[in-house]
Formats: C-alpha cells, sequence, structure tokens
C-alpha cells in the first residue's frame, strides 16, 4: 500500500478532533516521506532508537538503580505509561502513533536520580538558565542525539516536539515559544500526562510493596486502595498477597483509564470540540479525570509523598545521588580539564560551558555517575 493510502486510511478511523497524519505542520528539516510509513510511526521509530532512549534502562523512577533489579526504572516506566497511553487514544479515537511518540519521549532529559538529580542540576544552573528536564528532552530531540549528516537532532515532526514542550500546563512557558504559546496541545499531547501519572501512581505502590517501604495496612488509609482492595479479596480470598497486589494494580489502572476516557467524552461534548483547532483555541486540558476520581487521585498521591517518597531510606538514597551531581558539577565548573575531550570542544566551539557540563551530567545513567564519581572523589579508585 502506498503511502497515500496509508494517510486516507486513517480518516474513518479517527475522530474529527485527532491529528491526521496527512496534516502534520513538518519537520525543522526537509527529509523525503517514507513511502508506506506515516510520520508519527517513524518519530517513534527514531526515539527508541536514540542513545536518549537506552539510557533510560539505568536511570532512576523512585529507587537508585542499584538498589534492586525488580524496581521500576524510567525505561520501565516509560514503557507503561507509552502503553496506557495507546489504550486511551485507541479509546478516544485519537492518533496511536502520535500519543506513542511523545509518551516515549516525555523523560528523555532526565538527569540520573530522577527528580532529585533534576532539583540539584536545576540549582546549580540558576545563574545560567536553570535545567528542567522538559526543556532537555526538546534539546535532546533538536540538538543532542546525533544521527543524520547534514542536520542535528532526530528531526521529529512538529506535533511530538510540541507535545514534548506542553507535557502539562501551563502552556505559556519559554519552552514552548515555537509552539503556538498559550494554546492548548492536541489531545494525543494532552493525554500522555494523564497516563505518566496513572503509570506512576500504580506503579509505586507495587514497588513500595515489593520494597517493605510501604505496608499494606498503610495503604487501608486510601480511599481507592481501600475499594478495589476489597472486591479483590472478596473475589479470591485464598490467593496470596503477591496476587491480590497484582489484582489491585490491574483494576486501578482501568478505573483511571475508564474514568479518564469518560470524562475526557463528557467535556469534548461540552465544549462542542470538532476540530484540532477547537481544542487548541481552549486553551486548558480537556483530557482528565473526573472531579471525584481526581480528588481520590490526589489523596492517593498525597499518600505516597507522604509514606513512601519521603520514606527515611528513600531520602537517604536522594541524598546521596545529590551530592553525587552537585559535587560532579562543581568539579567540572572549577576543572574542565576533568572532563573528556570531545566535551571539552564543545564550548570551544563557542557553546555555554555550564549548559554543556549539564547536558554530560544530564545524560549519564546513575550507574555512570557514581562510577564518576568514584573515580574523581575517591582516591583508591582507579581513574
Amino acid at each position: 500500500m502506498k503511502r497515500e493510502a496509508w494517510v486516507a486510511s486513517e480518516v474513518p478511523h479517527l475522530a474529527p478532533y485527532a491529528v491526521h497524519s496527512g496534516d502534520s505542520r513538518g519537520r525543522q528539516y526537509d527529509q523525503p516521506e517514507h513511502p508506506w510509513r506515516l510520520p508519527f510511526e517513524r518519530d517513534r521509530d527514531r526515539i527508541i532508537h536514540s542513545t536518549a532512549f537506552r539510557r533510560l534502562e539505568y536511570k532512576t523512577q523512585v529507587f537508585v538503580n542499584h538498589e534492586g533489579d525488580y524496581y521500576r526504572t524510567r525505561l520501565t516506566h516509560t514503557m507503561e505509561a507509552a502503553q496506557i497511553a495507546r489504550t486511551v487514544a485507541r479509546a478516544l479515537r485519537l492518533n496511536q502513533d502520535l500519543a506513542e511518540a511523545v509518551a516515549l519521549s516525555h523523560d528523555l532529559g532526565h538527569t540520573p536520580f530522577g527528580h532529585a538529580g533534576e532539583r540539584i542540576l536545576n540549582e546549580e544552573m540558576e545563574p545560567y538558565g536553570g535545567f528542567e528536564h522538559n526543556a532537555q528532552t526538546l534539546r535532546i530531540v533538536d540538538l543532542l542525539e546525533e544521527r543524520y549528516p547534514r542536520f542535528p537532532g532526530l528531526n521529529l515532526s512538529w506535533e511530538v516536539r510540541e507535545g514534548i514542550a506542553k507535557h502539562s500546563p501551563p502552556y505559556d512557558r519559554p519552552i514552548a515559544r515555537d509552539f503556538d504559546p498559550g494554546k492548548a496541545p492536541c489531545l494525543e499531547a494532552q493525554l500522555v500526562d494523564c497516563a505518566d501519572e496513572i503509570a506512576y501512581n500504580s506503579h509505586d505502590i507495587d514497588d513500595g510493596l515489593q520494597s517493605g517501604l510501604l505496608a499494606p495496612e498503610q495503604l487501608e488509609s486510601v480511599s481507592l486502595w481501600r475499594e478495589i482492595f476489597a472486591k479483590v479479596a472478596a473475589r479470591d480470598p485464598d490467593v496470596p498477597f503477591s496476587i491480590q497486589r497484582y489484582q489491585v494494580q490491574r483494576a486501578l489502572i482501568d478505573g483511571f483509564v475508564t474514568d479518564l476516557v469518560r470524562a475526557t467524552v463528557s467535556r469534548l461534548q461540552q465544549h462542542g470540540i470538532e476540530s484540532v483547532e477547537s481544542v487548541r483555541e481552549v486553551g486548558k486540558p480537556l483530557v482528565r479525570f473526573s472531579n471525584e476520581v481526581e480528588e481520590k487521585r490526589l489523596e492517593l498521591k498525597e499518600f505516597l509523598m507522604r509514606n513512601l517518597y519521603r520514606h527515611y531510606r528513600v531520602v537517604r538514597m536522594i541524598s546521596k545521588a545529590q551530592r553525587v551531581v552537585r559535587d560532579l558539577f562543581r568539579l567540572y565548573m572549577s576543572e574542565p580539564a576533568q572532563l573528556p575531550p570531545h566535551i571539552v570542544a564543545r564550548w570551544e566551539r563557542g557553546e555555554e560551558q555550564a549548559r554543556v557540563i549539564a547536558d554530560y551530567i544530564a545524560g549519564m545513567t546513575d550507574r555512570f555517575a557514581f562510577e564518576e564519581y568514584r573515580k574523581l572523589f575517591d582516591p583508591e579508585i582507579r581513574v
């Protein structure tokens, strides 16, 4: 089947407010279209084959990588979020390839050690424009990945890059200046923010229980857990808790997704949404949970913040990780000769030293950052 036929085949399957592949605003650098692969499919594959995507395997979600093999990493979280994004996109008759591409790219800019590393790098970079992982993701796909002979980056389509820049509101931040600032992104991009939340809220419970940092009785204070677990336990009272826990996680994801789809359909009808442009003109997210489920989601999020993310063992991990990021940045800034020659060469060509160092640190995996720290600060480790 030729490309024109593939483009035409989308029309009867997509809603009028979905992004059609044939309506893409294109790429920064001209490239010939593929004869039978559509633009957002190509974007998805470029992301999967990127260096930054592979590095997510050894980057922190909640638990630093060396804490155990069974916990989510930034890569497994990304894959779970992408799976949820496709499900929601299909239910809403949106462009699944576009939603998946945005979901797969949304965490490429994360530092080692997750948000803990990001906070420290932002503090150190404050005199130089700060650091924010969504902006870094856009920087990676536009500049830092090296794949083509005549231009930098992955040359992704405008819609995927907009989804990165507007991962969450507000939509008029500096990162969105090239993407209709103030206007809402397409629904495919909006739903990724919710898929991200669904993924980490559900799997962080699972990891917390797996690690022993959360106890089942603690979760009885959370209404969503209490309601779902009561149904699971009544249906299968004799199965081990490890299986019941998984069944609760399944039901939790299904409940979030079902509510998100229903609430979004209702909101689209209320606003009379009939086109992508009408989505943009609303200027605020349309893909959101119902008020009832949003209240329960916030309760769950607060529970996780209080009992998991601020658990003393997690705080110890975070404190250690932050020292690594801070000390590496300060050492590289004061003694740039400690950096590899190809990194030094970038600011010798005119790039800002601090931003080049931030790029280098942000690209590190947890494992590499720890190894680099030991080489530079432990006198007994060979360099």
